[in-house]
């Protein structure tokens, strides 16, 4: 047993390929994506009523800065957290070309909406600070996803090769 046999011993029957790697990238871009989204609502729930009271009041009174909450609002929120939350299973699980688009659809619309949520009222510098994080990681995503080259064996349809004229007249 040589050096590299001892150091991958524990890896012998548990290699993975760079489309299983990103595939656990991905999926873990999402699990801390999810985790910053969850710790900027939590930290908004405890610390708003003193930092911004009059933000709290306005909650009170059924609005998130001048958005009337609705059960249609709630669902859309509940929609676009279910959407990162499931990310996390799907990046492991979809094939290539669905899991790729899912990931740059995905991540864009939550870079998008967390983007949206700082517009308005000013927000509080923690709430500045996860939704910094929470664009980076999103923009990451969308990126390394649309970086992902097609795995070996499996083609891409949507891109045909076209010889150059000078190849067509070579070969006739």
């Amino acid at each position: 047993m040589n050096a590299n046999d001892a150091g991958n011993a524990g890896n012998a029957g548990n290699r993975t390929t760079g489309f299983e790697r990103r595939r656990v990238a991905l999926s873990t871009l999402w699990i801390f994506a999810v985790l910053n989204y969850i710790y900027a609502d939590v930290y908004s729930l405890f610390f708003n009523p003193v930092l911004q009271p009059e933000a709290t009041k306005r909650l009170t009174e059924g609005y998130a800065g001048d958005i009337l909450i609705t059960q249609g609002f709630v669902l859309v929120t509940a929609i676009l957290m279910e959407t990162a939350i499931a990310m996390v299973l799907l990046s492991r699980f979809l094939p290539y070309r669905a899991n790729r688009w899912a990931n740059i659809l995905v991540g864009g619309l939550h870079t998008l909406f967390v983007a949206w949520s700082l517009l308005g009222e000013t927000p509080n510098g923690f709430y500045v600070m996860f939704a910094a994080i929470e664009v980076a990681c999103t923009l990451f995503i969308v990126w390394y996803a649309w970086q992902w080259p097609v795995p070996a064996g499996q083609g891409e349809r949507s891109r045909a090769v076209r010889p150059h004229s000078g190849e067509l007249e070579a070969s006739r």
